[in-house]
């Protein structure tokens, strides 16, 4: 069930009933900070509502506060082992910290990272996976099952609650998808730290859109879930397309354009799969919340896409434009696309 607690990392609730929130991950050389600034901006513009930075050491610190004066979504430093890292990335005034405890030594140092991010109102993100969990879990479990992956976070969350920090957020990533949700359905179960939800390692652009869509999606539908990434080797900017997609399919996205088109058949006279690519290219920018349909013929398109507030609809080198199933023109094939994004701004 989606967190009924929650965190806030600057303008953005993660959890208590909050929409879910779309993230991603810079991968630029952490020490180029152009370019890093750069494909912020990008990932901001393409709907991006928390990025991700790793701080692998010191001169990355820096990249923080410039990313903090170039783009207005919550910055998430992500630091491996080194608790000092996490300090100065506070001390640059990042908005939240993906750190595991447990990795970084004595109760000292994870009690000062607690007290810091306390005293900031900084929410701490505990990420396992199945390659990081700890030698007395393995043992126990003999391999990463979804029980090891939920029973990891929970002994990371302990560590800071000692220490009464509870603004905390869960990740048990996997790429084997059942691990992953079945690990996430556990902790749904056993705690109510908000869940942040991913396939790591999912892939290349295809086959990594469908590993998340199905782990993501399953745990969306089941209402888990209260902020997600799907992690492509891709540009992260497709990332955020992807889980806009996920959220959209599910009626849980609060913005853009939900696009229908049909497989088409041997009554398709029309090039559609050309018409269906440039029109969602063409639409990606679109922030209105309708529903485009993109169909292949005349005879079934405007009644099967009843319900789309607009589309088109295939002839024999020429097209309907419809709005409710009403059709409204008729135009030639190489004008469809044009005609339909009219028809759009009049929306």
């Amino acid at each position: 069930m989606a967190s009924k607690r929650f965190v806030t990392a600057l303008n953005t609730q993660i959890g208590g009933g909050a929409k879910v929130s779309v993230q991603s991950m810079l991968n630029r050389p952490a020490e180029d900070i152009e370019g890093s600034v750069r494909q912020a901006k990008e990932l901001e513009a393409a709907g991006c509502e928390i990025i991700r930075a790793a701080v692998p050491n010191r001169e990355a610190v820096a990249l923080i506060a410039t990313l903090k004066e170039n783009v207005s979504v919550p910055i998430v430093a992500d630091i491996h082992f080194n608790y000092k890292l996490a300090l100065e990335s506070i001390a640059a005034g990042v908005d939240k910290i993906r750190i595991n405890p447990g990795n970084i030594g004595d109760d000292s140092r994870v009690k000062a990272v607690a007290d810091a991010c306390k005293a900031n109102g900084i929410p701490i993100r505990i990420g396992v996976n199945s390659g990081s969990l700890e030698k007395h879990i393995l043992a126990k479990y003999g391999h990463p099952t979804a029980q090891a992956l939920c029973d990891s976070a929970l002994y990371h969350a302990s560590l800071l609650e000692k220490f009464d920090f509870a603004d905390i957020v869960l990740s048990m990533k996997s790429s084997d998808v059942k691990t992953m949700v079945q690990a996430y359905r556990l902790a749904a179960e056993r705690c109510d730290y908000p869940l942040h939800l991913g396939v790591t390692e999912a892939g290349t652009r295809c086959m990594g859109i469908i590993k998340s869509a199905v782990g993501i999606g399953a745990l969306l539908v089941d209402g888990i879930g209260d902020t997600i990434r799907v992690s492509l080797t891709d540009d992260p900017v497709e990332e955020v397309y992807a889980a806009k997609d996920i959220l959209k399919s599910l009626d849980m996205g609060d913005k853009g354009v939900r696009f229908v088109s049909c497989p088409t058949c041997g009554r398709t006279k029309i090039d559609l799969i050309a018409l269906a690519n440039e029109a969602e290219k063409r639409l990606r920018g679109c922030t209105k919340a309708i529903t485009v349909a993109v169909m292949g013929c005349v005879v079934n398109g405007p009644g099967e896409a009843r319900e789309a507030d607009i589309g088109i609809a295939g002839g024999d080198k020429e097209g309907l434009i419809f709005k409710k199933g009403e059709i409204i023109a008729k135009v030639a094939e190489e004008q469809l696309i044009d005609r339909l994004l009219e028809e759009i701004e009049k929306l």
